[in-house]
């Protein structure tokens, strides 16, 4: 198979494991920028030129999409959809997790916990979208925010009101979220391909930082999930329509709560963490699905 993975950067480490394992596993597989493709739109012949040539030879893709570049990287995706190649994600898709509040909407309406969240629009009664949450401590998100950034623990109402007023002043939409207190600055990835968790690792956010990035310094180990864990990350990634994703939960005195769904999660961490060949995983899908 022709397989193309679209990353802007071909020595990333999920990139490189990737290219690997196809490439074990007997494809041919090239890596491509998607900021440097152009889409030919025409009546029933979209093609893609890239550099010097038309991808009309391609049988699937891996998108490896940055959140800066999702309108654009997205608009490839679907090209390529639209020229009937099997894509390991949909553009549809990662729009969908990329927008955190509508897939909140969607991850609530499919029955999965969930911290107790807040979206207004541009609120001025603070006080009240507090008593929303439980009050104080708050996490305070960026609707666009990645990778850990643009979210904020607000200890106090006088904290929650500074963030939420710097935000508003920027037009940054943000989601109130309640604070877990019990998770302890860790949380859980869950790894799914096809339906199942293919490797799942616990995150511990260093000393004092309640978020636990492993690129903001936390530390990781293999877990092995309870059923109501798999559960959470199984129904996330259905819901979501997300055949691969990252699936991050905390663990509360209610039960796994749901964090976040991400489209395109680094392998690194929780190869290196759990000893899993995630990237083997993902190629022998889209062998599978590949008709």
């Amino acid at each position: 198979m022709n397989i193309v993975i679209l990353s802007r950067n071909t020595n990333l480490y999920s990139t490189e494991r990737l290219i690997e394992e196809g490439e074990k596993r007997g494809h041919q597989i090239e890596v491509i920028d998607p900021l440097k493709c152009d889409l030919i739109i025409e009546k029933e012949k979209p093609t893609i030129f890239y550099k010097d040539r038309y991808l009309d030879y391609v049988d699937a893709i891996i998108p490896r999409i940055g959140a800066s570049v999702t309108f654009f990287g997205c608009a490839v995706v679907r090209q390529f959809e639209m020229m009937n190649v099997f894509t390991s994600v949909t553009s549809d898709a990662i729009i969908r997790s990329r927008d955190k509040l509508r897939s909140f909407q969607r991850l609530s309406k499919a029955g999965i916990g969930m911290p107790k969240t807040v979206f207004t629009n541009y609120s001025r009664d603070i006080e009240k979208v507090l008593s929303h949450v439980g009050g104080t401590p708050v996490i305070i998100k960026l609707l666009e925010g990645t990778q850990g950034l643009g979210v904020v623990l607000a200890e106090t109402k006088n904290a929650a009101e500074s963030v939420l007023e710097a935000f508003n002043g920027l037009q940054a939409r943000a989601l109130v979220q309640e604070f877990i207190a019990e998770a302890k600055g860790a949380d859980i990835r869950a790894l799914v391909v096809d339906g199942h968790v293919v490797g799942a690792m616990k995150r511990q956010g260093k000393e004092g930082e309640f978020r636990s990035n492993l690129h903001r310094g936390g530390s990781a180990e293999i877990i092995k999930l309870n059923e109501a864990e798999i559960k959470v990350a199984m129904n996330a990634a259905r819901a979501l329509k997300l055949p691969v994703c990252g699936v991050d939960i905390l663990q509360s005195a209610r039960g796994p709560l749901l964090l976040e769904v991400n489209s395109t999660p680094g392998l690194e961490g929780i190869e290196k963490a759990t000893g899993k060949n995630i990237a083997k995983s993902i190629i022998t899908y889209i062998e599978r699905n590949k008709h």
